[in-house]
This record gives C-alpha cells, sequence and structure tokens, in this order.
C-alpha cells in the first residue's frame, strides 16, 4: 500500500477527526497534512495491515497532542478521547519509551530527559544537576544506550549495520516491558 491509497482510504476520516478536536479548518488541514507526512515517512514500517486504520488514527492523534502542545493549550480528556470503539488505539513507541525511560536509574534517566526530551543543551543540564559537563555527557550517552538495550528486550529491536536501532513495536501484551 503506497501513501496516495491510504490518503483516498482515510483523509476524509482524518479530517473530520481532527476538526472535531480544533475547530479552525485551516489549522485542521496542516495538522491533516503533517498526520500524512509522518504516514509517509513510516508506512513502511508497518507490518500488519489489519491495523492500519487504528495507526494513522494514532499517527493523527500525536500530531494533534503535538499541535495542542506547542500552542500551550491544556489537553482535556476530551481531546484525548479518540472514540476508541470506532478508532481503537495501537501500542505505539512512545508507550514503549516511556515505560523504558521510567525504568532507567535516576542518574540517567533526569541528564536524559532534560536533554533529550526538555531540550535543554548538555551545558545547562550540567549546570542544573551540578555536576561536571563529562559526566552529564557520560550519562546521557549510558541512558541512549540503556533505552536502545530496552528496545532491544521489550520488543526484540536490533542495532543494524549502520548502527541505527530497527524493530517493530510488538502488540502490548507481547512486550516485556509496557505488559508489565
Amino acid at each position: 500500500m503506497n501513501t496516495q491509497a491510504v490518503w483516498n482510504q482515510h483523509a476524509d476520516d482524518l479530517r473530520y477527526f481532527i476538526r472535531s478536536k480544533v475547530k479552525d479548518p485551516v489549522i485542521t488541514e496542516d495538522l491533516l497534512h503533517n498526520a500524512f507526512i509522518k504516514i509517509h515517512t513510516k508506512l513502511d514500517s508497518l507490518k500488519n495491515h489489519d491495523k492500519l486504520k487504528s495507526w494513522v488514527f494514532t499517527i493523527t492523534r500525536n500530531v494533534i497532542m503535538d499541535y495542542f502542545k506547542s500552542q500551550k493549550i491544556e489537553v482535556t480528556s476530551d481531546i484525548l478521547d479518540t472514540c476508541e470503539e470506532e478508532y481503537p488505539l495501537v501500542h505505539t513507541e512512545k508507550d514503549c519509551l516511556y515505560g523504558i525511560i521510567k525504568n532507567l536509574p535516576e542518574k540517567y534517566r533526569v541528564p536524559l530527559f532534560l536533554s533529550d526530551i526538555k531540550g535543554m543543551k548538555q551545558t545547562e543540564v550540567a549546570k542544573t544537576l551540578n555536576q561536571n559537563l563529562t559526566t552529564t555527557k557520560s550519562q546521557i550517552q549510558r541512558a541512549r544506550k540503556l533505552v536502545a538495550q530496552g528496545f532491544i528486550d521489550c520488543c526484540g529491536f536490533a542495532i543494524n549495520e549502520k548502527g541505527k536501532l530497527i524493530g517493530e513495536v510488538k502488540d502490548k501484551d507481547d512486550c516485556k516491558v509496557c505488559a508489565s
């Protein structure tokens, strides 16, 4: 299946879904296109095409959430509600990542969070944690390796010949970290 086929099949439903959350037609179109950029770039990672509908709705939901965060709009339960009976949510990398980071030792979790999630420069992280830059860099690198190992342990990912993490997130019940 290609992106054009996904667009033909789901664009109208996704547009309606986005519009129900943001109310603005211009922003709706922007978010729809942002969602399809993500769908296009990740479409080859979808192994089970039976889950296509829930997968595209999950991506779209995440695009909406990112928009609200960027606009500093409070996220309420009606925004989070995706009509789960009609559009069931799929288990994503974010679910696994949350569990993996949560299980990291604090000395790795905090610098990684400040650097990679909050977007602070490593020098700022070092100052915030009142430690030297070398220690901070080492902790962040170690945390990243532990996160990669977490995906290997949880979901059976692998490291390719270029040193990149590759794989597919399993169903939640099959994930060792997320199922617990």
